[in-house]
């Protein structure tokens, strides 16, 4: 965000205590400010599962070896982090900011307009999902032209919106660069709360969320470099590496699919018929037969899982190199849950007739309502 052009604290990330208190001596102050770095909202609010409360403190500078000692290396659990929490591996510690008011902003790609939508509110520092929710009418939201770039007359809107005391010159280059950030960074979101005037009138962004667009990667390598996988379900990042989309749910049936909207209706099919999808698993239109294998490895690694689904429409995916997978998979793995597998589409005679001489005790569906029906039965 500095590099763009944004107003932002003065703070180091430390990974270790000694880090923390040499980056508080850097500083200089009496307080500083410390903060968890992990990829969950809430954090002021949330509880370390050793018992301190909050993942955001202002604390005197002779203490944050001690602070720093209870949150590195610990597990804080957040609204937004779930249960099972999010390992603290960094923690950054920041200049206390005097700061007289507190804004809302955020960019966001919004399917509507199909484009950047700004979204602002002079009401920062809260849940702007509660905002919404009982004051609607304080939130200001301007979409923006992608081809045409955001002009003087959104920002001034922006401004009006937020209703800045300070230079409105300088408050509306602190916009225009946000704006280019979102956009030169190729990132999905910018959440800025709070968006923060300081004493002198100065919008700084005290506090951020950033979210980046996976498929531009490749020109974002530095930012992309910086990823930390432990802050991931280790599935999602196993399947990643395999080109596999996979997203953990709660449920107790595996779905193995072809496709996001073939996965969508056998997840919708499967909970109509009274079970529970275990997870999302599209393995897209030319998996391998190892990736086949890694999908139900990774499916398996997941210990509430007591039946796989497989369903198949072979289009571009080949239905015989499904077979070759699920057989390999079986065999290795040795699965010792049911595998139900429903097959259509290219290549399906050869597949369905691999599977039946496999010698495996697999269980064939003719279609996907039979495929989900089968499913619940064998839990």
């Amino acid at each position: 965000m500095q590099e763009s052009g944004v107003n932002v604290p003065l703070g180091f990330p430390a990974t270790t205590v000694e880090e923390a208190v040499a980056a508080a001596k850097s500083i200089g102050d009496d307080q500083v400010v410390i903060k968890s770095q992990i990829l969950a909202g809430g954090r002021g609010l949330g509880k370390f599962t050793n018992g301190l409360e909050g993942g955001v403190h202002i604390i005197d500078s002779d203490k944050v070896a001690d602070y720093a000692g209870q949150m590195l290396g610990n597990t804080l659990v957040t609204k937004q982090s779930g249960p099972a929490g999010k390992p603290v591996n960094t923690v950054l510690i920041a200049k206390k900011m005097e700061l007289e008011r507190e804004f809302y902003f955020a960019i966001m790609m919004d399917r509507a307009s199909q484009g950047p939508l700004i979204i602002a509110s002079a009401e920062g520092g809260t849940s702007i999902e509660d905002l919404a929710a009982e004051q609607p009418e304080k939130i200001v939201t301007v979409p923006v032209n992608l081809a045409d770039g955001i002009t003087q007359d959104q920002i001034d809107e922006v401004l009006a919106g937020l209703t800045v005391s300070g230079d409105k010159v300088a408050a509306g280059e602190q916009i225009r660069a946000l704006y280019n950030l979102f956009v030169d960074r190729d990132c999905t979101m910018v959440e800025v709360n709070p968006l923060a005037e300081d004493v002198n009138g100065n919008l700084i962004a005290a506090d951020a969320k950033i979210g980046f667009d996976d498929n531009a990667s490749f020109r974002q390598k530095d930012i992309h470099a910086l990823r930390d996988k432990t802050q991931e379900d280790p599935r999602e990042v196993a399947a990643g590496e395999f080109d596999l989309n996979y997203i953990g749910l709660d449920g107790n049936i595996g779905c193995m699919v072809n496709g996001a909207g073939l996965a969508m209706a056998t997840m919708d099919i499967v909970s109509m018929h009274g079970g529970t999808p275990a997870n999302f698993l599209d393995v897209g239109g030319s998996a391998t037969t190892e990736q086949i294998k890694a999908a139900f490895e990774i499916i398996t690694a997941d210990p509430a899982v007591k039946a796989i689904l497989v369903n198949i429409f072979g289009g571009i995916m080949q239905c015989n190199i499904i077979a070759e997978g699920i057989i390999e998979a079986s065999k290795s793995l040795e699965l010792k849950i049911p595998v139900i597998v429903r097959l259509e589409g290219t290549n399906v005679e050869e597949g369905k007739k691999m599977l039946a001489e496999s010698g495996l005790a697999l269980i064939a569906a003719d279609d996907l309502d039979d495929a989900a029906k089968k499913a619940v039965a064998a839990i």
